[in-house]
């Protein structure tokens, strides 16, 4: 492979592991909240919900704040109502803005995820390696008591996962990876990356690729129940996906939100954790 983090394994050759709770699989939320300047840096490169016509480019920027002030208090309505809990992946400049905001996801018991100093700040190989250190050190101050990383735009350099570590965290979620927690090699000590798959991502599947938000969660309900239907031949499998504030706490998808996440409360077998529960229980698994 091109990389040495971790072993190639074929999913076929693993021995299946069962999880304590008994469930068949688990599956993660990742609510991103992220903070979009009217003037984003064009290098490396524009983060895929950077603003899009010449500055200032308030249509996308109103969009964005949107999410922020109205999209994510959907969500968390919705989250309540059926007793989920989630991962959110917060930038730091978030939370230095919106305080009021992240007080009420940590109240309501969702974890927070450490996501970046802003969507303007993203992680490459041609950051020197002191620049990108600064950038998870003041991350980390502003969050100094998370476990979980997700990256800006889920960019990295090849020494992200070394100073991530060196920093404290324990788990990503960059990468798309595998159908269990995997731990990853660091200078440091393991890293473990979870399976956050793009192909469920809201703002792919919606905004890029143009389905509705019916086939979007369609989607998500025919992954759980493949995964909780794989568990024969598995074992336990995990998969994540994301809800986009700006993108699924949108009125006219707010009714496909709710549709998907009733059928995923209703799946035999199927957990919804946290991102750090979901590792947490694959880490006390037995084989």
């Amino acid at each position: 492979m091109d990389q040495s983090r971790y072993d190639w394994e074929p999913g076929d050759r693993r021995a299946p592991i069962t999880l304590k709770s008994g469930a068949k699989a688990m599956a993660f939320m990742v609510v991103p909240l992220e903070f979009f300047p009217l003037n984003p840096p064009d290098k490396p490169f524009r983060h895929p919900g950077a603003m899009k016509t010449p500055y200032p480019d308030l249509r996308h920027y109103t969009t964005r704040d949107y999410g922020n002030r109205v999209g994510v208090f959907r969500i968390l309505k919705l989250l309540e109502a059926f007793g989920m809990p989630a991962t959110f992946a917060v930038n730091a400049e978030v939370a230095r803005r919106y305080p009021t905001l992240i007080e009420t996801i940590s109240a309501t018991g969702h974890e927070i995820a450490a996501h970046g100093v802003s969507t303007a700040h993203i992680h490459h190989e041609a950051l020197p390696e002191e620049d990108e250190r600064a950038l998870i050190a003041a991350t980390r101050n502003v969050f100094p008591d998370a476990t979980t990383w997700m990256s800006p735009a889920r960019n990295e350099s090849y020494r992200t996962p070394d100073l991530l570590s060196e920093a404290g965290f324990s788990i990503c979620l960059d990468w798309e990876i595998d159908q269990r927690p995997t731990k990853v090699r660091t200078r440091n000590g393991p890293l473990t990356c979870l399976p956050n798959h793009i192909e469920l991502n809201d703002f792919k599947l919606m905004a890029d690729n143009q389905q509705n938000a019916d086939e979007w969660a369609d989607q998500i309900v025919d992954a759980a129940r493949f995964h909780v239907g794989d568990h024969e031949r598995t074992g336990a499998q995990c998969f994540g996906f994301t809800l986009t504030p700006y993108i699924a706490g949108q009125p006219f998808r707010i009714f496909a939100l709710r549709r998907m996440l009733e059928a995923l409360s209703a799946a035999p077998g199927l957990e919804i954790a946290t991102a750090a529960a979901v590792t947490s229980a694959f880490e006390d698994a037995t084989p």
